[in-house]
């Protein structure tokens, strides 16, 4: 049996409860916004993800309007197409990734057993650059300057500063602000998900929602910075003429597809998954049965996640790429159906073994698991490369990405809502019109997207705003918008329903559901997480072990007092969550508001060409973080180790591998490493479709590059004996191996820049040039960083805040110098050796 703390005084367990309740308190007035607390940063993201969903919804509408009957005037071509782009975009940029980060926010602490995740301010900071981002881009509509030219933003149409105005701008740099966002929030979800879980809870023991989570989070590195490499290339074609998707000057507009759809395609994915996950919490509690086949539906999401980077290709079979390549990347979309389909059938073998109570929340999981099935019927059909040249660019596809869509994250998400609402105010929903809202959208959905499928395989192509009479589309189109508005008057039920007053209602349960999982001991009144943190036996523990909730809420576990007026948390091993570290948790701060609004200032002015603005962003962002860094992160202890209670004492500091920040800049040197490598193979890509991929450029040269090679080599030396000199003590040459790094970081960033200037490489001229320069440029702008890292280092040991035995600055820096110098070697050797060496 679980072991229990010794009873306390009633008396003294109050006083312990107090203080927690003071040391998590927000604050309230102005800085109430200041908070980095998950419960109101998981609130305040998906208040804002379903405005956005709002927002973009209206969109749709307009464009059903205007599709309604033909030659209709009701938007003029200009707006129809800013509207379906806006539509797009924010549907998949500022609702469907955003929504499942603000949930995983908000539930993953309390269902981990935890206080907090790791870096609740990288959270804030994320949540503000998310608002401000998308407020950014929507925003642009009313001024007739939001971008025109799909959500896709295929070159040449888009790269093509008067066909696509500004608004190609405002997308490439808006959303790559909110990329960041979503980054930000995978390395949270990462490192929470696994140093921080509750005693006991072992990786075999995750609740689903954690597993599908911790892929989803992993795919977001994967996938994400493609799509950031591309928009790089993308502006520097816009904004300085280099011809990256020019043919005429060596480029090639297919390597955006590549790019994009490298990171669309598992996108899909990263947006079905966690609606899966929401229905792995569901389907039991609501079966009240323990899931069947738990390692199946894990082994299937891995698979899922996995394969889904096998599939971007489908979106290309038009393109004219070899048939070779058209039938391995069919092959892989037909497989991905294979673990798709064992998690939806574990969930009707755990319904068959259990006695399904069909609420609200099941009733639209059920309704959107089978429209999703329908979406994937048809996906199986565009995987064919045959149909796929008939049904390419037409409402058929429409209707299959609406299917896929809304049946694998709308609806689950609003059977999320409906579930987790307790959570929220300790009311539940009204019963009544959430099966009102459900049939309504049910019906409306089909109604809406089932024709798309007809009129698709009649011909009607993709993105026109009006057509005639005389093409037989017309009776379609008027009942997808019939459906469209009865769908919209569902979604206003839940809307309704949602901001209704329920003051005068009477609290309900605390767990009403009867569910097992452990994000039901948590309290909507108090928004600090357990009260203490347990240990755990079980998969399902609140059915397996008895009195838990009693015990965690009286204070029976780890951490039950906060004696020394500290937000504290633990953390735990990997593989075994055994307790290794209590987590000092950073409190509310204006700085993650201020970093937010200095960078996004920067983004906007450098959509506008505001290059002073940009400048003066750029530094008070930096200034912000090195602010933010200096004193909030690896914080000095006052004292070595800590009782936590239960008999166990665990340190207050730890470095290296077991540390959470060096797991932080693991993941993040993980995602940095996918841009890079897509930004590599946007240099062979080049090569492959010319005959002389330099178009006679002597290169940069081989001298220039293997010095730059070598003096960063010494550089990374040099940070490894200053982490071992520190180790042992010898400060002041630990100093000097610090400032002799910092000196061949810069002499290797000089060597980088010479090659390309020395042989007068001009990136307006060719594609050649201009990939050197990017990849150059990376490298220094990484090497840059390197270089502010070992002067910050530097001044912590001057500050007396760097020592052997608090060295986490510099174990995180050797270890990003570890990546710089995986990735300076293929650089250097790629622009110096080839395609000289051939």
């Amino acid at each position: 049996m679980t072991q229990v703390a010794d009873r306390i005084t009633r008396k003294e367990a109050k006083a312990q409860e107090e203080r927690l309740r003071k040391v998590w308190a927000d604050p309230s007035g102005w800085r109430y916004w200041t908070s980095v607390n998950n419960y109101q940063i998981g609130l305040w993201y998906a208040a804002t993800a379903f405005a956005f969903m709002l927002f973009a919804g209206v969109l749709a509408l307009m464009v059903r309007v205007q599709l309604a009957v033909p030659g209709n005037d009701f938007l003029s071509a200009d707006l129809f197409n800013q509207a379906f782009t806006l539509h797009g975009t924010v549907m998949m940029f500022l609702f469907a990734v955003p929504i499942f980060e603000a949930v995983a926010i908000f539930l993953l602490p309390p269902m981990l057993g935890a206080r907090e995740l790791p870096f609740p301010r990288l959270s804030a900071f994320g949540f503000w650059s998310f608002l401000l981002g998308g407020i950014f881009v929507c925003g642009s509509i009313f001024f007739n300057a939001a971008p025109s030219s799909g959500w896709f933003m295929y070159p040449p149409l888009a790269t093509d500063k008067e066909l696509s105005g500004i608004g190609a701008d405002i997308w490439l740099l808006g959303l790559s602000f909110i990329e960041i966002a979503s980054i930000a929030a995978a390395v949270e979800l990462i490192v929470g998900i696994l140093k921080c879980r509750a005693p006991g809870m072992r990786i075999n023991m995750m609740p689903l929602f954690a597993w599908y989570l911790l892929v989803v989070a992993g795919m977001i590195l994967f996938a994400f910075p493609p799509l950031i490499a591309g928009d790089i290339l993308f502006e520097l074609e816009r904004m300085f003429d280099w011809p990256f998707f020019n043919p005429e000057r060596g480029g090639d507009p297919i390597l955006w597809q590549h790019l994009f759809w490298i990171f669309g395609h598992p996108e899909v994915y990263i947006i079905f998954l966690p609606a899966i996950a929401l229905m792995a919490m569901i389907v039991p509690t609501f079966s009240q049965r323990r899931i069947v086949g738990y390692s199946w539906i894990v082994l299937a999401a891995v698979g899922t996640g996995f394969l889904s980077f096998g599939l971007w290709v489908h979106h290309m079979f038009t393109t004219g790429l070899p048939q070779i390549s058209l039938a391995f990347f069919s092959a892989a979309s037909e497989a991905v159906a294979i673990p798709t389909g064992v998690q939806i059938f574990v969930f009707i073998a755990t319904m068959l073994a259990g006695r399904v109570i069909f609420s609200v929340p099941m009733l639209f999981g059920a309704g959107g698991l089978a429209i999703f099935v329908m979406g994937g019927l048809t996906g199986v059909m565009v995987a064919l490369a045959p149909f796929d040249w008939q049904a390419h660019d037409t409402y058929f596809v429409v209707a299959h990405l609406h299917y896929v869509l809304i049946g694998g994250m709308l609806f689950p998400v609003i059977a999320g809502l409906y579930y987790y609402y307790p959570l929220i105010n300790a009311r539940k929903l009204s019963d009544r019109a959430g099966k009102l809202a459900f049939w309504l959208m049910f019906i409306g959905f089909n109604v809406a997207f089932f024709p798309m499928h007809l009129s698709g395989l009649r011909g009607m192509p993709r993105r026109v705003f009006t057509f005639p009479p005389e093409v037989g589309w017309d009776w379609l189109n008027l009942i997808s918008t019939i459906g469209a508005f009865i769908l919209a008057s569902g979604i206003l039920v839940i809307v309704i329903d949602v901001l209704r007053p329920k003051h005068r209602e009477p609290e309900g349960e605390s767990n009403p559901w009867n569910a097992g999982t452990l994000e039901w001991i948590s309290e909507p009144k108090e928004n600090w997480g357990v009260r203490s943190i347990p240990i755990i036996e079980s998969r399902y523990p609140l059915w397996d072990q008895a009195n838990l909730m009693r015990d965690i809420n009286r204070g029976r576990f780890y951490l039950p007092d906060a004696e020394e007026g500290r937000r504290e948390g633990l953390v735990t091993s990997v593989l075994d969550a055994k307790p290794i570290q209590v987590l000092r948790v950073a409190g509310t701060a204006y700085v993650p508001i201020i970093s937010a609004l200095f960078l996004g200032g920067a983004f906007v002015a450098m959509t506008f060409h505001w290059w002073i603005a940009t400048i003066i962003s750029a530094v008070g962002a930096f200034a912000a973080i090195v602010y933010w860094l200096w004193t909030g992160t690896a914080e000095l202890p006052e004292k070595l180790q800590k009782h936590i209670g239960l008999g166990v004492t665990l340190p207050l500091y730890v470095s290296g591998p077991s540390s959470t920040g060096w797991w932080a800049m693991f993941i993040t040197m993980v995602g940095d490493g996918t841009a890079f490598a897509s930004l590599i193979f946007g240099y062979f890509f080049y090569w492959t479709i010319h005959e002389d991929f330099t178009a006679g450029s002597k290169g940069p040269g081989a001298q220039w590059p293997m010095i730059g090679l070598g003096l960063f080599a010494a550089a990374w030396i040099a940070m490894i004996y200053a982490r071992r000199l520190n180790s042992r003590g010898f400060v002041l040459a630990m100093r000097a191996c610090l400032m002799f790094g910092a000196l061949l970081t810069i002499g290797g960033c000089v060597a980088a820049m010479a090659g390309p200037i020395s042989y007068g490489m001009d990136p307006k001229l060719h594609v050649y040039p201009a990939i050197v320069w990017v990849l150059v440029l990376w490298t220094v702008v990484h090497a840059v960083l390197g270089l502010v890292m070992q002067v910050y280092c530097l001044a912590r040991s001057l500050a007396g805040r760097l020592t052997a035995q608090h060295d986490v600055d510099l174990q995180n820096v050797v270890l990003y110098w570890h990546f710089l110098s995986v990735t300076t070697l293929p650089t250097f050797a790629v622009i110096g050796l080839f395609p000289r060496m051939l």
